[in-house]
């Protein structure tokens, strides 16, 4: 019979997620490494390993941990009120992790939760809506597009370091040749890390796909 390891109860993979979040969340991206989390976890780099092992597996743990978070939808609701919903928790959800969405790149997020609670739920009401599957497949892409865009565009959770970041990429700039821009930096600096950018953006992307038989509300804002 196999010896218990007493590394393998401390890293269950919620609490490796939660720890690798707190890491990232704490020191950035580059923080996150096995031997980092190792020793936060209290465990053996590899028990770490035998549970994750690569990078890879690591941070679709921790997004997947994430979309456990995303909320469930009473049955019935409208459509439009339904998906601003979805989207506006998915947009809050990443934006809180800055350092995540950085390590993540391009890599697909197909976690069964993620799956479960947006992707499945989100497509199915469209169709029951009356949208055809290529409709569905289509305004979902488009909408997810958006909130990952926006979310990770800039770092939400600090507001002031990435206007001054703007700011001063902007006063590099030379007047003649950008008149335009430097005429505007007290419009352009707001904007940068206005979430009413996204919402507003998400309600035009859903009334423009709502089925002619739903009627477009207004969600959370």
């Amino acid at each position: 019979m196999p010896r218990h390891s007493p590394s393998l109860d401390l890293a269950t993979p919620e609490r490796i997620a939660e720890t690798a979040l707190c890491l990232v969340d704490e020191a950035g991206p580059a923080a996150l490494t096995f031997r980092a989390l190792a020793a936060r976890l209290g465990i053996s780099l590899a028990s770490l390993q035998r549970r994750c092992t690569d990078l890879a597996g690591l941070l679709d743990l921790c997004t997947d941990h994430l979309a456990a978070r995303l909320p469930g939808i009473e049955p019935g609701t409208g459509w439009a009120e339904a998906t601003e919903a979805r989207f506006t928790a998915l947009y809050r959800l990443l934006s809180a992790h800055p350092g995540l969405l950085a390590l993540r790149g391009a890599r697909p997020w197909l976690g069964p939760n993620l799956l479960a609670r947006l992707v499945e739920p989100q497509l199915a009401d469209s169709l029951a809506a009356g949208m055809t599957p290529e409709g569905a497949i289509a305004a979902y892409r488009r909408i997810y597009l958006l909130t990952l865009g926006c979310a990770s565009f800039v770092d939400h959770r600090d507001p002031r370091a990435a206007q001054a970041a703007t700011r001063t990429a902007l006063a590099s700039l030379d007047p003649e040749d950008f008149p335009t821009l430097t005429a505007n930096v007290a419009v352009i600096l707001p904007a940068v890390t206005d979430h009413e950018v996204y919402y507003g953006a998400l309600r035009q992307l859903i009334r423009a796909a709502a089925p002619q038989r739903t009627v477009p509300g207004s969600g959370p804002g």
